[in-house]
């Protein structure tokens, strides 16, 4: 990819890819009943779990799990200002006492061994990649402890070739159910479960997108460049909506076997 500049010293594209992510609700499909659900497949958690979320993002999803366990958890993500809206929010809650922000990449993580009960990621395990991050991370769950991941996946077995092409490009690590069950075995897991995640919840992500994307159509509206990327953007949400049978995010929750 290359690089213009954008006000002296910032790359373009990382100066839109903020502009059109910052500040929305979520980064990923999701809901606070969908986090709760997978939560509940994380059977016999000790009270006030230790959790670690990794890819946090601007913490929705951090927020309901504070709420919803009273655990102490270790929020981390590479972007300052994802943490500093995640910490804003925690207080505007009043679970910021059980919050701890971590700036730091999801593949560079050195926290101690076996610390945590709990790890959460929503949306993120791409950027490690599927395989990746559940083997990389499992040595920081406690004997016992589960891991809760949602990863986009294919749903179908032959989907459509369009939406085929698209993701080649943006992510060609997608698997099927079948495989990404079959790397949740390999990787060591026991009591495997999950679910589909339901359209609403790509539309809680999608609606403030799109919303975003057309003001700055009206932004760069002179900008045949930076259009160009927003009609790539609008693209992977009109593409959902002709192809959500085809694919889209599963929540995947497993257990380390215990000592």
């Amino acid at each position: 990819m290359s690089y213009r500049a954008s006000g002296g010293s910032i790359p373009w594209e990382m100066s839109l890819f903020r502009e059109l992510t910052e500040g929305l609700p979520r980064q990923g499909p999701g809901s606070p009943e969908t986090t709760l659900h997978a939560l509940g497949l994380a059977r016999g958690l000790p009270p006030r779990p230790q959790i670690l979320d990794v890819g946090c993002g601007p913490g929705a999803q951090t927020i309901e799990l504070a709420r919803a366990t009273g655990g102490r958890i270790v929020a981390v993500d590479i972007r300052q200002r994802f943490l500093d809206e995640l910490t804003q929010r925690a207080g505007a809650a009043g679970v910021l006492p059980q919050v701890k922000t971590v700036n730091t990449s999801m593949l560079d993580m050195n926290f101690t061994d076996a610390s945590f009960d709990l790890i959460w990621s929503e949306g993120a395990i791409y950027i490690a990649g599927f395989a990746a991050g559940l083997g990389a991370w499992r040595r920081f769950l406690k004997p016992g402890g589960w891991i809760a991941v949602s990863e986009l996946t294919w749903l179908v077995p032959d989907p459509p070739a369009e939406a085929v092409a698209f993701w080649a490009r943006s992510y060609p690590g997608m698997g099927s159910i079948e495989r990404n069950c079959r790397i949740v075995a390999e990787a060591g897991y026991v009591d495997p479960d999950g679910f589909v995640l339901p359209a609403q919840d790509w539309h809680n992500y999608y609606g403030p997108g799109e919303m975003r994307v057309a003001e700055l159509r009206e932004k760069y509206a002179g900008d045949r460049e930076v259009l160009a990327t927003l009609d790539e953007v609008q693209r992977e949400y009109d593409l959902f909506r002709a192809y959500s049978d085809a694919y889209g995010y599963v929540f995947y929750v497993m257990r380390k076997p215990g000592a």
